[in-house]
C-alpha cells in the first residue's frame, strides 16, 4: 500500500457535497395521489411464481402494487413505457437524485432523453426500516439484477436459467412477442423491491441480509405514463444467504393493477418528457 502523506487525515476530512440537489425537482402531489388512491378499484392480481416472473400493465393514472404473500420474499422490477420500450426506468439517474434507496414520495425515473417520472411510490409499508447499523436499507437501487452471466463467471461455469434477468427477459418476450435473444437486451437495472441491501464500511462491497418484509407488506406505485413491467420473484427469497438459488426458501409476489375514477385525478397530467434539446450542443 502507498504511504500515507503528510496531510492524509485533512484530505479526508474534508466535507462531502452532495452531486444532485434535488431541492428543485418537481414535487409529487401526494395528497391527490393517496385521495385518489383511496377511491382505487382492483382491475387484475397477476402472480410472479417463484423463481419466475410476471408482465403486467397499468394506464397512465392507475395504480399498481406489489405484496408480499406465504413467506418473506424480495422481487427485481423493471418498467417501460408500453408504447415505446426504449424509454426505460434509469436506475443510477434515480439513484442519483434520490439515493440509494427509494421509500413513499419518490420516483422511478426514465431514460435519456425523456428523463421524467415513470411511477411514484405512494405506499410503503416498510417506509419504518429506514438504515440500520449495517448501513441496510429497503428497496434498493443498486444492485443490477442478479444474471446468468455473472452467475457463470463467480461459479466457474454452470447454467443456471432462474436467475431474476433470465425470469424478466421470459416475461418481457412473453408480453410483447419478442424473441427471447431481443427481449433479453431489453432487460435493464431494476427496483430491488423488499431487498434489505447496503454497502460494507471496511470493503465497500454491495451486500444483502435478511429482508424485514413479512407478509401483507406492500409497496404501492402510481403510474405517470403509461406502463408495461415486469417483476421476478427472486431465487433467493429473502436473500438471506443468497441470490440464485434452488434451494431457498422462495415465495409468490402478487401485483394489483387498480383504476380510479378520472374525476379523482382531476388537475393531473402525464408527465412530459425533458426538455433539454441537446441538438443545440452538437
Amino acid at each position: 500500500m502507498t504511504q500515507a502523506p503528510a496531510d492524509a487525515e485533512a484530505r479526508r476530512a474534508i466535507p462531502p457535497v452532495i452531486c444532485y440537489p434535488n431541492e428543485t425537482l418537481p414535487v409529487p402531489d401526494m395528497a391527490l395521489y393517496r385521495a385518489a388512491l383511496a377511491q382505487a378499484e382492483l382491475v387484475e392480481t397477476v402472480v410472479a411464481a417463484p423463481r419466475e416472473a410476471c408482465a403486467f400493465r397499468v394506464p397512465a393514472g392507475g395504480f399498481f402494487r406489489i405484496r408480499s404473500v406465504e413467506a418473506p420474499q424480495v422481487g427485481d422490477l423493471n418498467l417501460w413505457n408500453a408504447a415505446d420500450l426504449s424509454e426505460r426506468f434509469y436506475s443510477g439517474k434515480t439513484r442519483a437524485l434520490h439515493g440509494t434507496h427509494l421509500t413513499t414520495g419518490e420516483r422511478m425515473w426514465s431514460s435519456f432523453p425523456h428523463l421524467r417520472p415513470m411511477a411514484t411510490i405512494v405506499e410503503d409499508s416498510l417506509d419504518w426500516y429506514g438504515i440500520d447499523a449495517f448501513g441496510g436499507s429497503v428497496h434498493d437501487v443498486i444492485g443490477t439484477r442478479c444474471d446468468p452471466h455473472t452467475h457463470y463467471l463467480l461459479s466457474g461455469g454452470g447454467q443456471y436459467h432462474h436467475c431474476c434477468h433470465s425470469n424478466l427477459t421470459r416475461a418481457l418476450a412473453g408480453a410483447t412477442g419478442l424473441p427471447v435473444a431481443e427481449a433479453a437486451r431489453e432487460v435493464h437495472d431494476v427496483l430491488n423491491v423488499f431487498m434489505c441491501t447496503g454497502f460494507t464500511r471496511d470493503t465497500g462491497q454491495y451486500f444483502m441480509k435478511a429482508s424485514p418484509v413479512r407478509p401483507g407488506d406492500h409497496l404501492t406505485f402510481f403510474a405517470e405514463i403509461d406502463l408495461l413491467g415486469a417483476l421476478s420473484a427472486c431465487p433467493g427469497g429473502d436473500c438471506s444467504s443468497e441470490h440464485s438459488s434452488d434451494t431457498a426458501r422462495c415465495a409468490p409476489l402478487e401485483v394489483d393493477i387498480l383504476s380510479v375514477p378520472q374525476a379523482a385525478l382531476q388537475g393531473w397530467s402525464s408527465p412530459q418528457r425533458n426538455g433539454y434539446d441537446g441538438t443545440h450542443g452538437l
